[in-house]
């Protein structure tokens, strides 16, 4: 994020993990503004349904912007039913040349239980290797504490919960109140 659009503001910690043929997105609830925490149940892992097909989404950065996002994703999946990926990349091309969507201050994991990207406002759509994404001020403490994990036989919501609880007790950005969402399998 811009720190001079936002100054103080700091995000939050979401991870997708896929093991076992289910994905789980795990987010902590914390909201800051500089070293203050406004909020520390906030929901940051929604499941969406466009179509009736379920589609699990976490976010990180702005609010505002990430619902703005998750409208124009759910009307992208519903153009394409069971195409998440080609959904994804619309949505990325929209909000890279879109002058309203290019101000947007977000990031998004989307998982269909089988395919998992992290999409970005660059116009990136990533399909993470080691079948890991990690997103937001904790997100790289997360995404090494998983690596890290996946060498044991826990369960993906173990490694998510496991992962996210050592983000936690590194980054002042992210708390242990999760959101977690689990498709597939």
């Amino acid at each position: 994020m811009s720190e001079d659009r936002f100054p103080g503001w700091h995000g939050t910690t979401i991870i997708g993990v896929r093991r076992g043929g289910k994905v789980v997105v795990a987010g902590d609830g914390q909201v800051s503004l500089g070293q203050t925490v406004i909020k520390g149940t906030a929901r940051k892992v929604r499941r969406l349904s466009p179509g009736g097909r379920d589609v699990v989404v976490g976010f990180a950065g702005s609010t505002a912007d990430a619902f703005t996002l998750l409208e124009r994703l759910e009307k992208k999946l519903d153009a394409a039913p069971g195409q998440l990926t080609r959904a994804c990349v619309e949505l990325a091309k929209d909000w890279r040349t879109d002058k309203y969507l290019q101000k947007l201050e977000a990031m998004l994991i989307v998982t269909d239980g089988k395919t998992l990207l992290v999409v970005t406002g660059a116009g990136d759509v990533l399909e993470p290797e080691h079948d890991i994404a990690a997103i937001g001020s904790g997100g790289n403490f997360a995404l090494a504490a998983a690596r890290g994990l996946m060498e044991t036989d826990l369960s993906a919501e173990d490694v998510a919960r496991k992962a996210m609880a050592i983000a936690a007790d590194i980054c002042v950005y992210t708390n242990g109140n999760l959101t977690v969402e689990t498709i597939g399998g």
